[in-house]
């Protein structure tokens, strides 16, 4: 049974976005132990996963107002810090994502994604190169190479890989959570993949 239960944690993976606000509340509950034990954190960029499914973002509709207060209705309840707004939400997020990809390769996935979107969305920052330069530096990678490593066609392709192959594989949004074989989509499903987890 413990085998088992070792190989169904092992196979969990979020998929996440650092522009996504509901990934950051996923990651945040995810990072604290919700499913009992790790995930692998996959960064894919959402901004490809919109033009797939042929629909944007939820923040550009007359539902943005509605969708940020229960998004600080859910911070309040899960203990975490109340939402602030970087300038310019939701903007390009395609260096971010890369950067993301870069630090995933090193090791550091779940590190840098956490402490990027603390920044984005705790400290109300943009995630410009310079910013996601000093998370690098703050998570123990080299700041100074974040620049040259997001024009990498190999990190490139990387993240339009696991993009392709997130949607390939249903994966319609995010965040969203791997079990195994299943997908549960969105931040308020993770007690559920929880459960399947267990």
């Amino acid at each position: 049974m413990h085998s088992l239960y070792l190989l169904v944690i092992k196979l969990a993976m979020l998929y996440f976005d650092l522009g996504s606000p509901y990934g950051y509340l996923a990651a945040e509950r995810v990072a604290a132990g919700l499913l009992g034990g790790p995930a692998e954190f996959e960064p894919i960029l959402l901004g490809a996963i919109f033009r797939y499914r042929g629909r944007g973002s939820w923040a550009e509709t007359d539902a943005r107002d509605d969708n940020l207060v229960e998004l600080a209705q859910r911070a309040r309840r899960y203990g975490l810090a109340p939402f602030a707004w970087p300038d310019g939400w939701p903007g390009d997020g395609l260096a971010a994502m890369r950067a993301a990809t870069w630090a995933a390769r090193l090791g550091a996935g779940e590190r840098f994604a956490l402490a990027a979107y603390r920044r984005a969305f705790v400290d109300g920052t943009a995630l410009t190169v310079g910013v996601l330069a000093e998370v690098a530096d703050e998570v123990g990678l080299d700041g100074a190479a974040l620049a040259d490593a997001i024009a990498d066609p190999e990190i490139k392709t990387a993240l339009r890989a696991a993009t392709d192959g997130a949607w390939d594989a249903g994966v319609s949004g995010v965040p969203t959570l791997r079990v195994g074989e299943a997908l549960f989509y969105g931040d308020d499903r993770l007690e559920t993949a929880a459960a399947a987890a267990g």
